[in-house]
């Protein structure tokens, strides 16, 4: 099995977001806590479910990821696209880079 973590969408505002080691949310992936097995990631989407009932976020899911140099890379085109924020008008919006 390869190294998971969980992400959802936060219900407040439509951000994906990332299951955190502190069980909280944070829309950086650097932050995802990282399951090394299938117990570990059932636990984190346990959790995730969780907050689903909560009204915090909805849709978890877990996603296979790489752990290189300290660093959570998505091992998916899905994941890094969303990693990376919206694909249309890359200029605007939380992930813009700014001048």
């Amino acid at each position: 099995m390869s190294q998971q973590a969980v992400t959802a969408n936060r219900l407040r505002d439509g951000q994906v977001v990332y299951l955190a080691a502190n069980n909280g949310w944070s829309d950086r992936l650097a932050d995802a806590a990282v399951a090394d097995d299938a117990d570990a990631a059932k636990a984190l989407l346990a959790t995730a479910e969780g907050d689903v009932d909560r009204r915090v976020v909805v849709g978890p899911y877990l996603f296979d990821v790489a752990v290189e140099t300290g660093a959570v890379r998505p091992l998916g085109q899905r994941e890094t696209i969303r990693a990376s924020g919206p694909s249309i008008q890359p200029d605007t919006g939380d992930r813009a880079v700014r001048r």
